[in-house]
């Protein structure tokens, strides 16, 4: 059987991807059911009842045999997921430790947990327990040598510079995102928020990658995937979720400008040694620098070393010295006057690589 990109089919995820190539996908995004054992129907205190995850799809005879699905599943997506792949899979309490334990027992590398705090979670209605606010995912290669792709710097652009921790707030799946059927009600129980998925998807795969959803839905990995030029394959059950799903899709404008989802890797940047701005005659031997508060000083020397007090060395080995420090990032520490501004020496060092792109 052919699995072409950007399709949705209908079946058995684990027979259907049992039945594509080996070592194949990218990734593996997986809603599974939860499983969550409910016990009848639940109220609000003015007796309208919750539109609770009540369908037939999320019920299992025992723990026993949700653990042989959860098996099942994980080993079919292990087999598909190329050498330097990643899973990640979301859950609640109903299901997602006994999701971790078979991922483990399988073989799988756990990377992080994330927990993705929901911004507008729903109450406890009955004020029994905590109100449930947040859910996990599990985030994972296929052993701890795995070469993955993890975009640190897109990740830590997204997030305002700030370095991206394991603690999402994003709200819930509501107003116009929520597909509907013909009357109004919620189309799927569980749809993810396309935020939610956008982060991941962000963070895991390169443009043009194919990602895999066992349990599709109404699409929300399809649709993530096409915002950011990444190919799409979805199992799904039910044709309504497939239907839905589908009109969803097709609504998406997909990626015109290339360049725009081009990722920034500072790891792959050519390097530049200090040297070469006083090469390029950026910087003049005998030039001050200081730090941005201006409370260390140093003086530019024509090899590309610096000099403070009785410390030579390095951009690097100065930028530590004058502050006591085992190590230091001499091109973020150190700044120049230009006029009467100070600006980071970093600046020099981009404009210099952005010259030799240029030439590439």
């Amino acid at each position: 059987m052919t699995f072409a990109p950007d399709t949705v089919y209908q079946g058995d995820c684990i027979a259907l991807m049992n039945a594509m190539p080996e070592k194949s996908v990218d990734m593996v995004f997986a809603d599974p059911p939860y499983n969550m054992q409910l016990g009848g129907e639940l109220l609000r205190p003015d007796n309208s009842r919750v539109d609770g995850v009540d369908d037939a799809w999320d019920r299992f005879e025992s723990f026993a045999a949700y653990d042989r699905f959860t098996a099942d599943w994980l080993k079919a997506a292990r087999r598909i997921l190329k050498d330097d792949g990643t899973l990640w899979v979301i859950g609640s309490y109903h299901n997602i430790f006994r999701v971790g334990a078979t991922l483990q027992n399988l073989g799988y590398w756990i990377l992080n947990d994330i927990v993705w705090r929901k911004s507008n979670p729903m109450p406890n209605f009955k004020g029994t327990r905590f109100t449930n606010a947040h859910e996990t995912l599990i985030w994972c290669a296929k052993d701890k040598d795995a070469r993955y792709t993890f975009n640190y710097e897109a990740l830590k652009d997204l997030n305002e510079g700030l370095q991206m921790r394991s603690d999402w707030l994003l709200p819930l799946c509501t107003g116009g995102e929520r597909l509907k059927d013909g009357d109004g009600a919620k189309l799927h129980p569980t749809q993810k928020p396309e935020a939610l998925l956008y982060r991941i998807i962000l963070a895991a795969t390169k443009p043009g990658d194919t990602i895999v959803d066992p349990f599709f839905g109404t699409g929300t990995t399809g649709a993530a995937a096409k915002r950011l030029g990444r190919r799409f394959i979805g199992f799904e059950m039910d044709r309504t979720y497939i239907a839905g799903a589908l009109d969803r899709i097709r609504a998406v404008e997909p990626v015109a400008d290339l360049e725009s989802i081009k990722l920034f890797n500072k790891k792959q940047e050519p390097r530049v040694p200090f040297g070469t701005v006083l090469e390029r005659g950026l910087l003049a031997p005998g030039e001050m620098l200081a730090d941005v508060r201006q409370r260390y000083t140093a003086k530019v020397r024509a090899d590309g070393t610096l000099i403070a007090a009785d410390t030579r060395g390095s951009i690097h080995q100065v930028a530590a010295a004058v502050q006591g420090l085992p190590a230091c990032n001499g091109w973020t520490f150190w700044y120049f006057k230009n006029r009467n501004e100070w600006l980071s020496i970093d600046l020099l060092r981009q404009r210099i690589r952005s010259e030799l792109a240029g030439l590439a």
